[in-house]
Parts: C-alpha cells; structure tokens; sequence
C-alpha cells in the first residue's frame, strides 16, 4: 500500500505542476513590460513548476512534466511556437525535471546544489537543441545567442527560481505536504 500511496503522491504532484506550467505563463503574459520585451523570455513561468516536480516527485516525473508542459502550451495555447521554440523548451524543460529530481536524490538532498546543477544543466541542453534546430532551418546560433537567452535575458527568472523553488519546498515541508 505505500508503494500506491507514493506513486499517487507523484502522479498529483506531476499533475498539479502541469496545470501550474500551463497557467503561469499565462499570467506572467500579462504583465506589462516594455514593448518588445516577452516576459515569458524574462520571467521562464514554465520553468518554476517543472523544477518543483522534479523535487517533489522524481526524476522521471520531473522529466515528463517538463516535456509535456510546452508541448500542451504549444497546442492549446500557440505559446511558444512549436518549432523550433517549442521543441528546443520541450527538451530544456525535461532536463530540469529530470536533474532536479536526480541531483536532489544523489546529493542527499541538497536543494540549491541540486537547482544550480539542474537550471545549468538544461540551458546546455537548451543550448545543443538549438544549434541543431535552427541549423536544420538554415541559421546560425551563435554563442552570444546562447549567452543572452539563457543568461542574460533570463536572469530575473533565474532569480526567482533560486529564491522561489527552495522557499515552496520549505513550505511544503512545514505544511507535511513534502518529504
């Protein structure tokens, strides 16, 4: 029976960052900025509630939230574009879910070392997808591309994820709703 229980646990958890992964965007589209500033690029919604999966529920569920949340935007929403934005999200995304869970579990869980490792490792997978998705449209992806987008445009992002990921855990945790 705890077996189910746990795997129940996950499967709201996963489901409940899903939903939050769809609805945060649309929130922080709202927000105004200044014209030509996109704040999903700034402020990475999408990213927050995928991490969160991967700590509260496991690698693997980190890893299919993080795939299916900008795959189920793309479709139902038309943000981002599916391709190649889309798809290059689909695999940065999953690597957060995916290393949030895994660096949580193999570092004894250490939050912050384990949210570092997993926000720099899905920038480098973010990074390879691109190079390979805009090389098959015909254009380049420089490295000052990759350095803007995924530091410098997303660093209030990166901010609130450093800040805002270990203060839910912690929270969830005092609540008893987090191990």
């Amino acid at each position: 029976m705890q077996n189910q229980n746990t795997n129940t646990r996950k499967l709201i958890y996963t489901a409940a960052c899903i939903a939050l992964g769809l609805l945060l965007p649309q929130i922080v589209h709202v927000i105004p900025l200044p014209a030509g500033v996109n704040a999903g690029s700034v402020l990475a919604p999408m990213h927050l509630p995928v991490l969160l999966c991967g700590f509260l529920a496991g690698g693997p569920w980190g890893l299919a939230c993080g795939a299916l949340v900008p795959l189920l935007s793309s479709l139902l929403t038309g943000m981002p574009p599916l391709y190649p934005v889309g798809v290059s999200m689909i695999f940065e995304i999953a690597t957060y879910g995916l290393l949030s869970g895994v660096l949580y579990r193999v570092t004894g869980k250490k939050v912050f070392v384990s949210l570092v490792g997993a926000m720099l490792g899905g920038r480098i997978v973010m990074g390879i997808a691109n190079t390979i998705l805009y090389g098959v449209l015909g254009n380049g992806y420089s490295l000052v591309g990759f350095l803007t987008a995924a530091f410098v445009t997303a660093l209030p992002g990166i901010v609130l994820q450093l800040i805002l990921v270990p203060a839910i855990l912690v929270a969830l945790r005092k609540a008893k709703l987090a191990d």
